[in-house]
């Protein structure tokens, strides 16, 4: 019997949780408003059932090569999210029609580099699916497009959070960009804890 429960408890928390695409899509809706920044998250769906198929495809032979692996994607990862905390804080409130780099290809090459979201689709195969489902490839296909759907999901409760309190973090810019990189570069150390 599939553990329903601890599967869907394991996947909404840890898609919720502060990471990645859900601060960033919280800043780029802050910024542009919630409409503008759904080619952001629709590029973080996209990217996210990619990494999400790939990782049931090649979970068997990611679990043998990933000790060996580990260290390095850490530090891929932990880099890129440093440097998304700097463009963060040094970001300015976007005025209306300016240039924001909110695009579905941001959202989508943001998937490659992002720990959370790759550990979190090796852990949800590993733990839970695979042993239930191993060669069924359409079940499979369709736990990953479920683990990729309920990340963008609450990646757009983030955006509207964002977009919420647009007003708010517009006008306390420089601390709402300081706590949303101080909260990048927490994820970013937590890599290594």
């Amino acid at each position: 019997m599939f553990p329903w429960v601890s599967f869907i408890t394991y996947i909404v928390v840890t898609a919720v949780t502060p990471g990645p695409n859900n601060i960033m899509s919280m800043s780029n809706a802050s910024r542009v408003g919630f409409r503008r920044a759904v080619p952001f998250n629709l590029g973080i769906w996209s990217g996210f059932t990619l990494v999400t198929l790939s990782s049931a495809a090649f979970c068997s032979l990611l679990s043998s090569v990933l000790p060996a692996i580990e260290l390095p994607m850490k530090i891929v990862g932990a880099a890129y999210m440093v440097f998304l905390a700097y463009k963060t804080f040094r970001s300015k409130p976007a005025e209306e029609g300016a240039s924001v780099n909110n695009s579905f290809w941001s959202g989508l090459l943001l998937q490659f580099v992002n720990p959370k979201i790759i550990i979190y689709a090796i852990v949800s195969m590993e733990a839970y699916i695979l042993p239930h489902f191993f060669g069924q490839t359409t079940v499979l296909a369709l736990f990953a497009l479920l683990l990729s759907t309920v990340g963008f999901l609450c990646s757009l409760c983030w955006a509207a959070f964002g977009s919420a309190f647009r007003t708010l973090f517009t006008r306390h810019a420089r601390v709402t960009n300081a706590i949303m990189a101080l909260a990048l570069v927490y994820c970013a150390g937590a890599l290594f804890l």
